[in-house]
């Protein structure tokens, strides 16, 4: 498990170390650091994709889309070269990597040597390493396919082997921390797709699944039913968003191991406030189950269903849970721990207060109406 994330001379970063545990969560206001903290790790990541190449792109892999090497330097940077601490298990493990901006229309960084391997944490294959990105694909009547091993494959960045995954992997049994709490009642089904059904079922709405690869095309599909009726098979498109969105989440947490790492960024799009704090709850279990999740949200029922789960379902410690809040100090977050009673360390301002400062307005609008 990665423990700690340092980040120099990257973007609005000068020099910031960022504490991860099991479940980390990010979140806070646009343009703060959300997002870089995530593209160091698939930087580094891009070190296990393509060992031994001297580069990392910046424009691509993982849908990356930075521009030119130039842009991302922080203007206080005495020289042209961006740092990268990995830490694994409390810094047993550490990995210290150092990119070069070669010149400014370069779309790429050079790895300044030595360089060892990626670090070990970041180097897991198929489901093993998992990041999916805000742009998931929205309904589509066809989804592509691999050419990856069966055992080697994942969802992909944005959901687009979901599909594939499920039709070659739906029996596979899903591991018992990871099933739904009511397994037993429903006649203990274990296996990946009906598992997916029943989470889904939480999150979104109830609902039966089908997925297929058939033989001589390069393309899967998914269909929809409602259960129990005879109806025909619904395509996606007729579904909403909400399926297409949330779907490949659900599939790759599933399909996760101890010590493997799930990045999600927006897991709340397109869902209904229920549904939001019922994948947050599912996130959580991810990662009280052994894998690393890391999340980046602008939802509070998401957190909330974290509270939940640590409070309720005590499916995770609250020790292993820790919320970034990305404020305007351009220092770095404000890290927020949770109580075992699910209570937050501390509330910073423009934390998820809107709402008390709209309902205030709303009242001081119906005095002065009076």
């Amino acid at each position: 498990m990665i423990t700690s994330l340092g980040i120099r001379h990257f973007k609005r970063f000068a020099d910031t170390t960022f504490a991860l545990r099991p479940l980390t969560v990010l979140t806070g206001l646009n343009g703060t650091g959300k997002s870089t903290v995530i593209q160091t790790l698939l930087l580094a990541r891009q070190l296990a994709d393509t060992p031994g190449t001297g580069v990392v792109r910046l424009n691509g892999p993982y849908g990356l889309a930075l521009g030119e090497a130039h842009e991302l330097l922080h203007p206080d940077a005495p020289e042209s070269i961006i740092g990268v601490r990995v830490e694994g298990d409390g810094g047993e493990r550490v990995s210290d990597l150092s990119f070069a901006v070669p010149d400014e229309q370069a779309l790429y960084l050079d790895v300044i040597p030595p360089v060892a391997a990626s670090p070990a944490e970041l180097g897991g294959r198929g489901s093993a390493f998992t990041y999916l990105c805000a742009e998931r694909l929205g309904p589509r009547d066809q989804l592509d396919v691999s050419a990856e091993q069966p055992d080697l494959l994942g969802v992909g960045v944005r959901g687009e082997y979901t599909a594939q995954v499920l039709a070659l992997h739906e029996s596979k049994s899903v591991r018992e921390e990871l099933r739904h709490p009511e397994t037993e009642t429903t006649h203990g089904v274990t296996v990946l797709r009906t598992q997916a059904e029943m989470w889904a079922s939480d999150i979104i709405r109830p609902i039966e699944i089908s997925a297929q690869w058939p033989p001589g095309i390069t393309a899967s599909t998914i269909r929809f039913k409602e259960p129990g009726l005879l109806s025909e098979a619904i395509r996606p498109a007729n579904m909403g968003f909400g399926f297409s969105y949330a779907l490949p989440v659900i599939v790759a947490g599933l399909l996760t191991r101890p010590g493997d790492i799930l990045i999600v960024e927006n897991p709340e799009a397109h869902l209904h406030p229920g549904g939001q704090s019922q994948l947050g709850r599912f996130l959580a279990r991810i990662a009280g189950a052994g894998a690393q999740v890391i999340v980046e949200t602008h939802s509070d029922h998401v957190i909330n269903g974290v509270r939940l789960a640590v409070a309720e379902d005590r499916v995770i410690d609250a020790e292993s849970a820790l919320i970034h809040f990305f404020g305007t100090d351009v220092a770095g977050s404000v890290p927020i721990e949770l109580t075992s009673k699910g209570e937050l360390t501390d509330w910073p301002e423009g934390f998820f207060d809107q709402i008390e400062r709209d309902l205030g307005r709303l009242a001081r609008a119906r005095r002065r109406g009076k």
